[in-house]
């Protein structure tokens, strides 16, 4: 039987779901026992880096104007620097599946950057759907607070992550016209490059007190997964979907990483649920939903 032209699109962007939902559960069993947040932050942009100049090299070949080197260094500092660093601060702080319901508040953050930076029109729909997004954070660090337990659930956490999607959101919002003028391999090799110069002086101490040679090859598994899998190859399925598929239908699959990343938490004894993240994240589905709505953007979320 002959598969459906874009089934292959569709599978590629469902893998990338699973393994971005997957970096949730393994990023925080690596920064709860073997590595410290930056450390783990910069073993990730020191193996993506030359991963996207290789590909770059070998697709993706074009010189960049100088006088956009700036702007490749702004977008490493959100896109890169803040984003990476406080995701996996926050992560190391609070549960998996609170993380993955506070990255679904991404396209309302984009939304308000956008009326901030582009002046985009704001609707009464829209403004409720805001209003709605930040009712369910404020639920789920209400609920990380009154259940804080150590460094399994902890509303600063919630909060890293919070920030960490409004610097995902800015840099999606000033990426875009550099995307117009250039292959976003080339892009990403650039911002890579600049975030790992920033990045590497803070998580260089971190990175030096890990005691490497003591490191099962099951934590080394991890490590790959969490370098390799969510830094690189998610982010190359994306792109490879984006050829077949809609920015819209592609954008729209983020919205399995809560449903996939609480299945896999609950059933792997690494996370639970409780009626206020359900709350939580119904406010935000309902936010994300309204602040949507008649606009021709759509953005496709990669962590």
């Amino acid at each position: 039987m002959k598969s459906h032209p874009n089934s292959k699109a569709h599978i590629a962007l469902f893998v990338a779901q699973v393994i971005s939902s997957i970096s949730f559960i393994v990023g925080k069993i690596l920064t709860a026992s073997y590595l410290p947040p930056l450390a783990l932050v910069l073993v990730r942009i020191l193996v993506a880096t030359p991963l996207f100049w290789i590909t770059g090299f070998l697709f993706a070949k074009e010189k960049v104007d100088k006088k956009d080197l700036p702007k490749f260094l702004l977008l490493a500092v959100f896109g890169v620097a803040i984003n990476q660093t406080l995701f996996i601060e926050g992560l190391s702080l609070t549960s998996p599946i609170s993380a993955a319901i506070m990255m679904i508040t991404t396209p309302i953050l984009v939304l308000i950057i956008s009326v901030l930076l582009i002046k985009e029109r704001i609707t009464v729909v829209k403004t409720v759907g805001i209003v709605l997004g930040f009712a369910g954070a404020a639920v789920l660090m209400l609920n990380s607070g009154m259940n804080a337990s150590g460094r399994s659930d902890n509303p600063i956490g919630d909060l890293m992550i919070f920030i960490n999607a409004a610097a995902w959101g800015t840099y999606l919002v000033m990426v875009k016209p550099m995307m117009k003028k250039y292959h976003t391999v080339t892009i990403l090799k650039w911002i890579f490059t600049f975030g790992l110069i920033l990045v590497f002086p803070i998580g260089f101490r971190d990175l030096t007190s890990v005691h490497w040679s003591s490191l099962g090859s099951t934590v080394w598994l991890y490590i790959a997964f969490m370098a390799v899998g969510t830094t690189f190859i998610a982010y190359i399925l994306n792109v490879y979907a984006l050829n077949s598929l809609s920015a819209s239908v592609v954008s729209a699959y983020i919205y399995l990483q809560p449903l996939l990343t609480a299945a896999i938490a609950i059933s792997t004894g690494h996370d639970s649920v409780n009626w206020m993240k359900v709350f939580a994240a119904l406010l935000i589905f309902a936010g994300v939903y309204l602040a949507s709505r008649n606009t021709k953007r759509k953005i496709s979320v990669v962590e």
